[in-house]
């Protein structure tokens, strides 16, 4: 097995690479509106047209998609009964020869799929060709682990037995994938399941539909049967007919907090002839927080946070919702970031150098902009009206019941609440439902030690940006109402997807039956 390592960012800041960016995008522009029907096994399938535009121009149609209905999910799932039988029994080496040769789709294509990725979903050029990173890394990494658990689990032996353990498939997958990583989230869920033996049924996010063909098109070119991995535009029917459905085994969900329970209870109910446990994946978000204590250098600190909260509009569930401020620096720190969020640059996603690109669509705009109506900010940055875009806002010390503080946002929206101490902060860290990510700037060992030891969130970042979690490097998860636990990326993820089976023999034989 090679060693794995993560696929190397583009250099952005030279001539050439920006070049190719544009070179890309020109090419792609000059194709839309693309075409995404659904994928159903062997079938490609028509239907109802919807279609995912540019947030930053939304009078350009990105791409037309067919949405799925229930009875198209049935049909889906249909199909991956029969691929489940054939695929499952692939040897783990054929199933990690299809995700890396899958992976070196996605590497050839890359400048294309980030310029996809900008164009449908308003990802500025860094976050866009991180977004494709990650989903290479992501068919690498599952390719080895499948590898690794295919070699089952060392046990103790004893004179006179034998003892094994391996790992099988649970069964057919259903994913719901978000649009805020359309390439890298749905390549990752479903290449895990793909990894493991199971067949996938996928569901993208409605305003990403081309994004997610292009994974279902590199794994069914790595060699993933259509039968083992079929896709299903459209909005929230196909989606509910997947987790209702009794013969899915596994769903992996990533999205709202809301979304996340109700597929949590319909899952828990055992409908007539289902014969298993539905295993729910499900990351649902957070509040995350960002502790600045009374040592921490602020020349880090500002653009540190101002890259958590702003980047790509802040609409990541591991972005930097609020700030818990030393009290000994909280108006040094709020002036200084009042200040800064005046220089950040808004603007469209193809544009190199936007810090703050637009929100995913008019929904989100408008829901968004509640929050920043519900209170009078500290300072705001700019904002544009020619697309989907929400000014940066900066709020600070709002009432500690206020939405803007207790809720998520999932928007460029920062709170700063000031704190008499690292204990207080954790103490307000501790009271939230939700546990993803946090961050911490101190020069104290001693501090990072208890405040590591203290704080419940998955992913704890200090002395940097708390966005950016690597395959491999910072397993990504988190519990509470956050989600479900498994840390995507990391060593123990794949065992999501399978059962343990163990075979004891007796080898102290009375004669051989040949």
């Amino acid at each position: 097995m090679t060693t794995f390592r993560n696929e190397p960012l583009l250099e952005l800041r030279r001539g050439p690479v920006r070049t190719e960016c544009l070179t890309a995008l020109a090419a792609l522009d000059a194709k839309l509106p693309l075409e995404v029907p659904m994928l159903i096994g062997e079938d490609v399938v028509t239907g109802q047209v919807f279609s995912s535009v540019d947030p930053g121009n939304p009078t350009v149609i990105v791409a037309n998609a067919h949405g799925a209905t229930a009875q198209h999910a049935h049909d889906a799932i249909t199909a991956a009964e029969r691929g489940q039988k054939t695929w499952s029994q692939r040897p783990a080496t054929e199933r990690a020869a299809a995700l890396s040769r899958a992976a070196g789709i996605l590497r050839s294509r890359r400048y294309e799929l980030a310029a996809l990725a900008v164009r449908e979903c308003g990802k500025p050029w860094a976050e866009a060709d991180g977004d494709v990173a990650e989903a290479i890394d992501f068919l690498e990494y599952y390719a080895q682990g499948a590898l690794a658990l295919a070699n089952g689990r060392p046990l103790i032996q004893m004179p006179g037995e034998r003892n094994s353990m391996r790992y099988v498939a649970r069964g057919i997958t259903g994913v719901i994938a978000p649009f805020n990583f359309p390439l890298a989230i749905a390549a990752g869920m479903v290449s895990a399941a793909l990894a493991t033996g199971n067949a996938v049924v996928l569901k993208p996010a409605e305003q990403a539909p081309a994004c997610a063909k292009a994974i279902v098109d590199a794994l069914h070119a790595g060699g993933v049967p259509h039968d083992a991995l079929s896709l299903l535009p459209g909005g929230d029917e196909p989606g509910k007919a997947l987790v209702a459905d009794p013969r899915i085994h596994t769903i992996v969900f990533t999205g709202s907090v809301a979304a996340g329970l109700n597929i949590l209870q319909t899952a828990n109910t055992i409908v007539p002839g289902q014969r298993h446990i539905k295993k729910v994946i499900a990351e649902m978000g957070g509040k995350n927080c960002v502790i600045v204590d009374s040592d921490a250098d602020l020349d880090d600190v500002v653009p540190g946070l101002l890259k958590s909260a702003f980047a790509f509009a802040g609409q990541k569930c591991s972005a930097a919702s609020r700030a818990l401020i030393h009290t000994a620096i909280a108006d040094e720190l709020a002036e200084r970031l009042a200040g800064a969020i005046s220089t950040l640059k808004v603007g469209p996603a193809s544009d190199f150098g936007v810090d703050v690109s637009p929100v995913i669509d008019i929904a989100a705009q408008q829901r968004i902009q509640s929050y920043i109506d519900s209170g009078t900010p500290l300072a705001q940055g700019d904002t544009r009206d020619d697309g989907f875009y929400v000014a940066p806002t900066l709020f600070h010390n709002l009432p500690a019941d206020h939405k803007v503080i207790q809720e998520e946002i999932f928007g460029p929206v920062l709170s700063l609440e000031t704190v008499e101490s690292v204990e207080h902060a954790c103490e307000l860290v501790d009271a939230s439902g939700f546990a993803l990510t946090g961050g911490l700037f101190s020069r104290s060992p001693r501090t990072i030690e208890y405040v590591s030891d203290r704080t419940p969130v998955g992913n704890l970042y200090v002395n940097r940006e708390i966005t950016g979690a690597m395959v491999g490097r910072q397993p990504f998860g988190g519990g509470r109402l956050s989600g479900t636990g498994p840390k995507a990326g990391g060593p123990d993820y794949l065992l999501q997807f399978v059962e343990a089976r163990a075979v004891s023999e007796n080898t102290v034989r009375h004669g051989l039956v040949v």
